[in-house]
């Protein structure tokens, strides 16, 4: 632990310096025109792969980078309503689905239910992509192709999802408001954007 209290410190004494004035325009307001939904996966780092600063970007983390259907409800919703707050609130005006290559989150789907014994929220959670999971079986049982087919849809079906919510689709017609579905290749840093108008991944900036 003490890695990260020296990374703390270190923080507070110089990196804070070289964007101070930055910090200070933060103080008392945030106006970010993205929201950024991904995993919460370690390996990805939605500051990172973007190249944005602090206040650029709204973010929403969850297992898998899922998007759930709109709905008000009693319980809490952490996910639905930070992009509810998102869209409703602060306004933004581009929301980018983030999903990644070797998923943990979408290989639980597949994973017995005993290897999730201890985790049964996550096992629940994961049931929100058994649609795709039915799909993705009927096309292929090898382990790379269900893999990859998995994340990809994953991403399709949480735009998708996203358009549930008051007013985005009205928004998205009329172009007051960009919807992208990324997949980010770990490996190899590549990131494949899904335009929901062709429906189809292409690589960025390979046009």
């Amino acid at each position: 632990m003490s890695l990260f209290f020296h990374g703390a410190i270190d923080f507070m004494e110089n990196g804070f310096l070289e964007h101070k004035e930055l910090f200070e325009s933060l103080e008392n307001n945030q106006e970010p025109s993205v929201l950024f939904v991904s995993c919460a996966d370690s390996r990805v780092v939605p500051n990172l792969i973007t190249n944005t600063l602090p206040g650029e970007l709204f973010t929403v983390r969850n297992i898998a980078n899922i998007v759930p259907p709109y709905r008000v409800s009693d319980e809490f919703l952490a996910t639905t309503s930070a992009i509810e707050y998102a869209l409703n609130v602060i306004g933004v005006k581009t929301v980018i689905v983030c999903g990644h290559s070797n998923c943990g989150g979408c290989a639980a789907l597949y994973a017995d239910e005993k290897k999730l014994k201890n985790a049964p929220n996550v096992r629940r959670w994961v049931k929100l992509m058994e649609p795709i999971k039915n799909e993705v079986l009927k096309f292929s049982k090898d382990p790379a192709k269900v893999a990859w087919l998995t994340e990809r849809l994953n991403v399709i079906n949480s735009l998708e999802n996203l358009l549930t919510y008051p007013g985005v689709s009205e928004r998205y017609e009329r172009g007051e408001i960009e919807l992208y579905g990324w997949h980010y290749i770990i490996q190899t840093g590549e990131i494949f954007s899904y335009d929901l108008k062709t429906e189809s991944f292409k690589l960025l900036g390979s046009e």
